[in-house]
């Protein structure tokens, strides 16, 4: 791939008419990909970075990896050590971490992602605060981080109690539209109207924050981005997307009872350390933002206890982690952070404690099946979306016909591995020619790379 950006537009301007519905879509199931066979030619040879030999058959055009930055930097250290720089690769979200280049040992010029964009009617508030209290600017999945803490704390001011059940019922009647409208820049006269039971209706960072019928947003921004060396990643554009309910749907309360002088309890449940934690960190500092809002001006006498808790990016921990928060009487947690560990921990703990769950970056499809008795939500859009994306950027602007690929072994990578490979062939025409998954934490990827890559 040449170091030029192409700026083209990356998706086509039919809107939602082209693009599948994020409300009341179900996916592929989590049992993972199987390998296909290889379509190949007579004669020739395959080089080791997956081109073809003159006569011969070839590997595919690119390569699409799922995983996270502790898995990555050696697979990709690996990736370049056998000659693969001119290969394109795409990448999603759980890979967007500009620390990993000078660990790689490689500029990953050849490397396109696509990521949840910060794309709601506040954005801009939101990231002057980021930056006022932080001094940076806000990372991957931050925006969805603060929408998260900001619409429980909305939704338990609203109930009146510290009840999971009441916020859940509360939840899409402070988020989707029918109120007087709100945001981080007034956050909290926000908080002051819903305790005095008023209809509100946030409108957030990452998007409107309106919840469908699987508790999924109904619309989303995607960003599309490069490493831009040093420890830096560049957005190269961001699209809007919407479902086929823009505005929200599901149950919700018809009426606030609200309170006045109470503590508010609202769990932080994502990765302080682990495989996540480079991205982790900076969405608790924004998950940490409203809570410091609120009990800076004590509106209507109320205050919020945040408990913080680390996923360590393990499910065993994670669920651990969760039944400490439950057992704390938290009746609504932010997290988790990824959908191998958010899925353990909405069965095992959420859902059986009537805890309101609401992940900020848990996009697997896995996550939108449960049955959940309406008490798992998420202010990061569903992979039914990404899935189309990167198909789309892997057609359309990379301009490739056939691609591999390699995912990390859990919901999260086989789901979209599924949903990548249903899009780039059923719409595009492509051609998958292997899906390899890959286990986190080995010393080498190379055999998982030549199976990936092989023609």
């Amino acid at each position: 791939m040449s170091n030029d950006i192409d700026r083209r537009t990356f998706v086509r301007a039919a809107g939602a008419a082209g693009v599948v519905g994020l409300a009341g879509c179900a996916g592929s199931g989590g049992g993972g990909s199987e390998a296909t066979d290889a379509e190949t030619t007579e004669g020739g040879e395959m080089t080791e970075g997956g081109e073809m030999t003159e006569g011969g058959s070839s590997g595919p055009e690119m390569l699409l990896v799922i995983g996270y930055p502790e898995s990555g930097i050696q697979l990709f250290r690996d990736f370049y050590s056998m000659g693969n720089e001119e290969t394109d690769v795409l990448v999603p979200d759980g890979l967007r971490d500009g620390s990993m280049v000078p660990q790689v040992g490689n500029d990953m010029s050849n490397v396109t992602g696509t990521a949840p964009a910060a794309g709601g009617p506040n954005q801009e508030a939101f990231s002057t605060l980021f930056q006022e209290e932080y001094g940076e600017e806000p990372g991957v999945f931050t925006s969805q981080s603060y929408d998260s803490v900001a619409l429980l704390t909305l939704a338990n001011a609203a109930a009146g109690e510290n009840s999971g059940t009441a916020v859940r019922d509360q939840l899409r009647r402070v988020a989707n539209p029918g109120g007087e409208e709100f945001g981080p820049q007034n956050f909290v006269e926000a908080v002051e109207a819903a305790a005095a039971g008023d209809d509100i209706n946030f409108q957030g960072a990452s998007s409107a924050t309106n919840f469908n019928e699987a508790g999924d947003p109904a619309s989303a921004a995607y960003a599309i981005w490069e490493f831009a060396g040093g420890e830096a990643t560049e957005t190269i554009e961001v699209q809007s997307f919407e479902g086929e309910n823009p505005e929200g749907a599901g149950p919700a309360a018809d009426s606030a009872p609200g309170s006045s002088g109470r503590e508010l309890s609202v769990g932080i449940l994502l990765p302080e350390t682990g495989d996540l934690a480079s991205v982790g960190q900076p969405m608790i500092q924004a998950a940490r933002l409203p809570v410091g809002q609120v009990n800076d001006a004590n509106p209507a006498d109320l205050s919020v206890n945040a408990q913080i808790e680390d996923t360590q990016t393990s499910p065993s921990n994670g669920v651990s982690a969760a039944q400490s928060l439950a057992s704390a009487g938290v009746p609504a947690v932010c997290g988790t952070a990824s959908s191998g560990v958010n899925v353990p921990v909405s069965q095992e703990v959420f859902i059986s404690n009537e805890m309101v769950g609401c992940s900020p970056s848990s996009t697997a499809l896995s996550v939108t099946n449960l049955e959940d008795d309406d008490y798992i939500f998420r202010t990061a859009p569903s992979d039914i979306l990404q899935g189309r994306v990167l198909a789309q950027v892997a057609a359309e602007r990379l301009e490739n016909a056939s691609a591999a690929t390699l995912y990390v072994n859990n919901d999260y990578g086989q789901q979209l591995s599924d949903r990548f490979t249903e899009v780039f062939e059923g719409t595009f025409d492509g051609t998958v020619t292997n899906a390899v998954g890959f286990n986190k934490g080995a010393s080498s990827y190379t055999s998982a790379l030549e199976s990936a890559l092989e023609g």
